[in-house]
């Protein structure tokens, strides 16, 4: 049986067999819908049917010259460049993780400081990699037994990182190193790391939150942040996103919500839309208020290439509706989404729809620019007073102005994205950047 969801950013609509209002209508198939054959016809059925550039696929497909439908997906999606995000991936993994926040995996995201330079910039917790004492900040010198160097001459570190076990050699940034053997086991992200409330000399108070990806066991605690915002009068608000890949989009239309108190109900947040084929799924979400809905009158958004998506989507719904300022890098730029199909034991995300703004502003491929450059130092936490983004943020909030200290840091220290990053097959790398 085959199961539609639409899943975008990802955005859950709706979840139902083949007959949703809310989405197109997966093509029904063969009895030997399963085999290697059938499922192959079915994802060509499905881009020819879904797939937002349907237009760029050519007329005719040898099917027979793929082995997997994920080689023939891999195929499809070279027509079209801007296409870094749709994939094939299990569908219980998938549920597990949008809907657990769980996944198989070491815990840990990295970047490229350099060429050989290897770090972490985030340890979950309670995960083989914390458990082993791995932190943000440190230094992968090896990865059993060879240099980064080595390594990324070869099969490259998201090979590597992809193996059930492996040894690492970590440089702390003391200089002194440690070696562990780390199995891959079960790891839960908390979609909400952190928040709190900035005093300010004045009286003022900001809100902070640290959102790590957009996942349905995020809800239950933006209603504690905002009803804590609530409480304390906040209006000023700063949205931490440096690490957000994405995720469901029903959780993005929940945080606009939070945010948009003063807009009124009704006002446009954003619009969805399908290619020619798919038109009448298109649809229009609207602002609610909520009980814990705070009227913000300046929203600053800390960012980085690694923010993405539903990231992106929540700062360019609220640019027409209060003061949004970008704090950080430049975004990654994907204003597209992907529907969620699932076929046998697996699921088609094929990206499907683009989103944009009640002003119809949207394709932003190049990515949503800062307003003010800010380093992110590995040497200093996430959210720390003086991390150097936090920095940025609460001087723009304090004075208008960026701080120029911030400006010159990100140019001496550009951010290099560890290929893995922009994974795809695996929600957690897509949309967290986490192995």
């Amino acid at each position: 049986m085959y199961v539609s969801r639409i899943i975008g950013i990802v955005v859950m609509i709706a979840t139902a067999a083949c007959t949703s209002d809310d989405g197109p209508v997966p093509p029904q198939v063969g009895t030997n819908a399963c085999s290697i054959d059938g499922q192959k016809q079915f994802v060509l059925d499905q881009m020819r049917n879904v797939y937002l550039w349907n237009d760029v696929l050519p007329e005719t497909i040898d099917l027979a010259a793929f082995p997997t439908p994920e080689a023939l997906l891999d195929h499809l999606i070279s027509f079209q460049p801007l296409d870094n995000f749709s994939y094939i991936d299990l569908a219980a993994a998938d549920a597990q993780f949008f809907g657990e926040g769980r996944y198989e995996g070491f815990g840990f995201s990295s970047r490229f400081e350099a060429a050989d330079d290897l770090r972490f910039t985030r340890v979950f917790a309670a995960s083989p990699a914390n458990t082993a004492g791995f932190a943000r900040g440190q230094r992968v010198v090896m990865l059993n037994g060879r240099t980064i160097a080595e390594v990324e001459a070869a099969e490259g570190v998201s090979a590597l990182f992809s193996l059930p076990t492996l040894d690492f050699t970590i440089r702390r940034p003391d200089g002194s190193e440690f070696t562990a053997a780390v199995e891959q086991g079960m790891v839960t992200i908390d979609p909400l790391p952190q928040f709190r409330i900035i005093d300010r000399p004045d009286g003022t108070s900001y809100g902070y939150l640290e959102l790590a990806t957009f996942i349905s066991t995020a809800d239950s605690a933006l209603a504690e942040v905002f009803a804590t915002f609530q409480q304390a009068g906040v209006t000023d608000v700063i949205i931490d996103l440096r690490y957000n890949g994405g995720g469901l989009v029903l959780t993005t239309e929940l945080l606009g919500d939070y945010l948009g108190g003063g807009v009124g109900p009704g006002t446009v947040f954003s619009r969805t839309l399908f290619n020619e084929n798919n038109a009448f799924a298109n649809r229009t979400e609207f602002f609610e208020q909520l009980v814990h809905s705070i009227n913000v009158s300046r929203l600053v958004v800390i960012a980085s290439a690694n923010t993405a998506s539903a990231s992106e989507l929540v700062t360019n719904a609220m640019f027409p509706h209060t003061d949004v300022s970008i704090v950080g890098t430049t975004t990654l730029g994907k204003p597209v989404g992907q529907l969620g199909i699932e076929f046998c034991d697996k699921i088609l995300r094929p990206t499907s729809f683009e989103t944009v703004n009640s002003l119809d502003e949207g394709r932003y491929f190049d990515g949503l620019p800062a307003d003010c450059n800010a380093a992110d130092d590995l040497s200093i936490p996430v959210g720390d007073d003086a991390d150097p983004n936090m920095l940025a943020a609460v001087t723009l909030l304090d004075t208008g102005a960026c701080p120029v200290a911030a400006g010159s840091a990100v140019q001496s220290k550009p951010l290099v994205r560890l290929p893995a990053e922009r994974a795809r097959g695996k929600p957690w790398q897509e949309l967290t950047g986490a192995w």
